[in-house]
């Protein structure tokens, strides 16, 4: 077994907290049977959605709502899509999902949409697990683990969109620009400081927008701390977390993604606070995307552009973040100095560019 600990949560953050009362009572009146919550805590990491842990006297569950203040991102924060695309990739068959409970929209009751589902035990890596990791995982496991992510990406989009329905969930046709414009838009709407690099990117993104492949579903946001590990085996993935921005459209944007997030040994130190990627053992970016290429068959000659997109997007995430906490909409400490993380990331993608290789 891993000497890693199973992922566990903490006490809830100030201004964060749940009404244990309220949501007993709502939950008790659509499900009858369900046990009482007697206890709340919260899963520490991450940037975007709030997730929290309940507990009854027999069973575990995890409570995801937007987060404070989030109401002026249009588009985002969905938690009645996330749960309508996790009640249709389970009805399909798909096992390494956590079971959705319930959705509300109902902001009597926490003042937000929210979804319940059942909590799926195991060990969740995070950028704070590095020097843990680096002591306890030899290099060689670190990457089978690295490469079962890779794997389980392909095996995601090779999932059948047409006989499975799954196609309804999006519109394929145009998503590569719609996305390019959307989050064009949406870093322009949230735009604090003049950053000349991200007026860049979002030009070359628009000039060079490559041709379409057929669409696959799409997590949109596949990273090691988005999937769950088998304790006793590492390299067993036995689910994956935060579906909120799955949709159909061409794959190798999902890759971009990925690898936007999949920071090297010799990339900054704000990077790094994405992924475990860089840890010893791992693949490289280049070795990432030709393993994809092998197990799924795609030509990724063109994926700089996709991982200079994926850049980008995140830069924007980062950019609307930043932008709530400037507004006094939260007051989380860690938010502070994001705005040098627009910088750093629409910088990398320059550079990127320039090189014509992932930087």
């Amino acid at each position: 077994m891993s000497s890693l600990k199973i992922d566990t949560p903490t006490a809830v953050r100030q201004g964060e907290e749940l009404d244990l009362i309220k949501l007993n009572d709502f939950i008790k009146s659509q499900l009858p049977d369900f046990e009482e919550i007697t206890e709340v805590s919260q899963f520490p990491g991450g940037y975007s959605n709030l997730t929290y842990f309940l507990k009854t006297a027999n069973r575990e569950y995890v409570l995801r709502r937007p987060p404070v203040g989030a109401k002026d991102i249009k588009g985002g924060h969905d938690m009645a899509r996330e749960y309508k695309i996790l009640t249709a990739i389970k009805s399909i068959g798909y096992e390494k999902i956590p079971n959705p409970i319930i959705f509300t929209d109902d902001e009597a009751v926490m003042g937000c949409p929210f979804y319940i589902m059942e909590r799926v035990q195991g060990i969740i890596l995070r950028a704070k697990d590095a020097p843990k990791l680096m002591q306890t995982v030899a290099p060689a496991e670190m990457r089978k683990l690295s490469e079962a992510l890779c794997d389980n990406l392909a095996a995601l989009h090779a999932i059948d969109i047409e006989s499975t329905g799954l196609i309804n969930i999006g519109k394929p046709e145009g998503y590569i620009q719609r996305q390019v414009e959307g989050w064009h838009k949406r870093y322009l709407a949230s735009q604090t400081d003049e950053i000349a690099a991200m007026d860049t990117l979002a030009a070359w993104l628009k000039e060079n927008l490559p041709a379409e492949s057929k669409p696959t579903l799409i997590h949109n946001d596949y990273k090691y701390d988005n999937v769950v590990l088998n304790a006793n085996n590492l390299s067993e993935i036995i689910a994956v977390l935060d579906w909120e921005m799955t949709t159909v459209g061409d794959p190798l944007m999902d890759v971009g993604t990925s690898l936007s997030y999949w920071a090297e040994a010799g990339d900054g130190a704000f990077e790094k606070t994405f992924n475990l990627s860089w840890v010893e053992g791992n693949l490289t970016r280049q070795e990432f995307a030709e393993r994809y290429a092998e197990k799924s068959g795609r030509d990724v000659s063109n994926i700089l552009y996709f991982y200079v997109f994926g850049l980008f997007k995140n830069s924007v995430v980062i950019q609307q973040i930043y932008s709530r906490y400037k507004k006094g909409l939260t007051t989380d400490p860690r938010f502070a100095d994001l705005i040098f993380g627009v910088k750093a990331l629409s910088k990398k993608g320059i550079k990127s560019i320039e090189s014509g290789k992932m930087m």
